[in-house]
């Protein structure tokens, strides 16, 4: 079962490009932003002491473009995941007409804090993302 985990944003100025839509860069940080909001949401203070998650890979589909003062949501999830990997996915969805603006997947690698060293997922873990 997965935990659907959603922010909102409005769009302002600072977001904009000089085509007066969303910049690339600003999505891809609104992914990040939503990833650490759920795992912040759901992990312990201890086993966040713990661990932390970097990014190996992202890929992202832009469809529609944002615009300014256009408010969003954030929609991620997690997926499959390996020993020390786990899929996050994402949809970037414009509140007023509902319309996905991108959709995207992200690769992210859990590290044990002190070492920096991958972790195995274990069952601490799945119980905080599954």
């Amino acid at each position: 079962m997965n935990k659907f985990f959603t922010i909102q944003i409005k769009v302002e100025e600072k977001h904009l490009d000089g085509l007066k839509h969303v910049n690339n860069v600003v999505y891809v940080q609104w992914l990040q932003d939503a990833a650490l909001t759920h795992w912040k949401t759901f992990v312990s203070e201890e086993l966040d002491e713990q661990v932390l998650w970097v990014v190996k890979r992202h890929e992202i589909d832009y469809l529609h473009s944002a615009l300014l003062n256009d408010e969003l949501i954030v929609k991620t999830w997690t997926g499959d995941y390996s020993a020390a990997t786990w899929n996050r996915h994402y949809e970037i969805i414009r509140k007023a007409d509902e319309k996905v603006l991108a959709t995207a997947k992200s690769i992210w690698v859990l590290l044990n804090r002190k070492t920096f060293k991958p972790k195995r997922i274990d069952d601490q873990i799945l119980n905080v993302l599954q």
